[in-house]
């Protein structure tokens, strides 16, 4: 008992950010892990517009930031990248077709290395993420290459998806934050974090963005025990803001919601703090440097379409009409579009996604409620208002993945404001929160396995399961073990994530009261329970 009152003291003494760092270095290998996964698993070239972003990385690795465009809406960009790059999009062979194989795709050629013209829809974009995700083709070649530059995103994006955990898991009361911020880490988003694709890193900074700050808030008192919070909410607030370009809706989203839930007083002491000031000031050069490229590339232009009769009015509210056919986009949606999860999983994080949301609409006080509404409003009418404005020239352009940035944003604003709730407690709640993760751990799982199927064997009308032993294509290291990797992944993390959520509701007030010098400790343990 005397070594746990110890440990329990050290941790209530240690600052704040030294928490954070230390869980987040344990937090970081899972993720990281399960991203990597993904990317082997992954067909090059298999996430929607990759082949785009990928030759814009390789073009930015090399000097060129922008290349030649025309001034018409969709106008591609020319860039010159080595003849394997350019020649990328013959990869994306099985893209809109479920029953077609990745065996389609030709061998890619490393060797071909001279420079050629090429084009890319993403030529417009803003550099920062392609600067640092295309660094490997500067020294690899072929697959090597690519896949390395995979990897660099993968390891990116966890990077700052394990922060947004630790920050989480941080808090006075982390049991809800933190089971906000494991339901947000759906099939999607480590999808999508495995590709080359600035999606995933405004998902994941816009989630360490605000469970950052919402961290140095709970601790405005004492800042100087944060300043780890406070650094990752700078360098998360920068990139954030120079990822795409909507980014700068999502980070005036995190900043708004953290200051409607706590007030402005925790805000100004950030303020009168000379690193949050400093941090405050990296932001806003962030946000200087990405108004600068939208206003000077026209990032807007980038985007490629079909001209549509359909009018701005009609447009609106058929988007209304589709609002929920997006979530797909939100919890696991492979290929090119063309391959929706399995409906056991969109159901697990269907309800998933109920719970906290319902969870934070229904507190009957505080200021945390107008966040939720403000963030779940901006969640169904965003889409119909930034869909109208394109619809003539573009057409229906609209993907549940670009939202899910601010989708991801209102599952952690309700955690955070459930944080006056109460922790389930018992071993009825133990036994609930097992086979709650259980279920994570099997969702997760099954759509891999899928994603799998989708790819060597395709999605077949008959049930084809059997016919993955004897597979057209494998992924590097075949599916089998990759599937067994991800399982022991899963089995790791769901254990670690039990023990942040749970193990400390079996140690109760009455357990610690019998110990003679149990000090100070009582407030704490009552803390750490809810």
């Amino acid at each position: 008992m005397s070594t746990l009152l110890r440990t329990r003291r050290q941790l209530r003494h240690a600052p704040i950010g030294t928490t954070m760092f230390r869980r987040s270095m344990m937090i970081f290998p899972f993720i990281a892990a399960l991203s990597l996964l993904w990317a082997f698993a992954s067909p090059l070239m298999s996430v929607p517009d990759e082949p785009a972003h990928t030759i814009k990385a390789v073009s930015v690795a090399q000097g060129q930031l922008r290349g030649t465009t025309g001034n018409n809406q969709g106008d591609l960009t020319l860039v010159q990248v080595p003849y394997y790059i350019a020649a990328i999009g013959q990869q994306a062979c099985m893209g809109m077709k479920p029953t077609v194989t990745a065996d389609c795709a030709p061998p890619v050629n490393g060797d071909a290395s001279e420079k050629v013209d090429a084009v890319t829809s993403a030529g417009n974009y803003n550099p920062v993420y392609y600067v640092i995700v295309g660094s490997p083709s500067r020294f690899l070649s072929g697959e090597s290459a690519i896949y390395a530059m995979r990897a660099v995103s993968a390891l990116l994006g966890a990077c700052f998806l394990s922060l947004a955990i630790a920050a989480a898991a941080s808090m006075r009361r982390p049991f809800w934050p933190t089971t906000a911020a494991l339901v947000a880490v759906t099939p999607m988003v480590l999808y999508l974090n495995a590709s080359i694709n600035p999606n995933a890193l405004e998902i994941v900074t816009t989630a360490s963005l605000f469970l950052s700050m919402c961290l140095v808030f709970e601790n405005h008192k004492q800042l100087s025990s944060a300043r780890f919070a406070m650094v990752v909410v700078g360098i998360s607030g920068a990139i954030l803001a120079n990822t795409r370009a909507l980014s700068l809706i999502w980070l005036t989203a995190a900043v708004v919601a953290a200051v409607i839930i706590y007030g402005f007083q925790p805000l100004l002491a950030v303020v009168k703090n000379r690193l949050g000031q400093t941090m405050m000031g990296l932001i806003a050069l962030g946000c200087l440097a990405s108004l600068a490229w939208l206003a000077v590339a026209n990032s807007f232009k980038s985007l490629g379409g079909i001209p549509s009769e359909v009018t701005p009015d009609q447009a609106f509210f058929t988007m209304l009409d589709r609002t929920f056919s997006y979530s797909s986009g939100y919890i696991g949606i492979i290929g090119w579009l063309d391959t929706p999860a399995p409906g056991a999983v969109i159901t697990f994080w269907s309800f998933a996604f109920a719970t906290l949301i319902l969870g934070g609409l229904s507190m009957s006080r505080g200021r945390g409620r107008i966040a939720v509404c403000l963030i779940l409003l901006a969640v169904i009418l965003l889409p119909p208002i930034l869909q109208s404005q394109v619809i003539t020239e573009l057409g229906y352009i609209w993907q549940g993945r670009y939202l899910l940035a601010l989708f991801v944003l209102l599952v952690l604003t309700c955690g955070i404001i459930l944080r006056e709730r109460p922790a389930p407690q018992g071993e009825w709640a133990q036994s609930v929160g097992r086979w709650f993760i259980a279920g994570a751990i099997g969702a997760h799982i099954y759509m891999f396995i899928y994603a799998l199927r989708r790819y060597t064997v395709g999605i077949q009308q008959q049930t084809n399961w059997t016919e993955m032993f004897d597979s057209v294509w494998q992924p590097p290291l075949s599916w089998q073990v990759l599937a067994l990797a991800y399982l022991l992944v899963l089995l790791m993390g769901g254990v670690l994530a039990y023990k942040m959520l749970l193990s400390r509701s079996t140690v109760t007030i009455e357990n610690l009261a019998g110990s003679a010098d149990l000090g100070d400790s009582i407030p704490d343990a009552r803390d750490r329970r809810h």
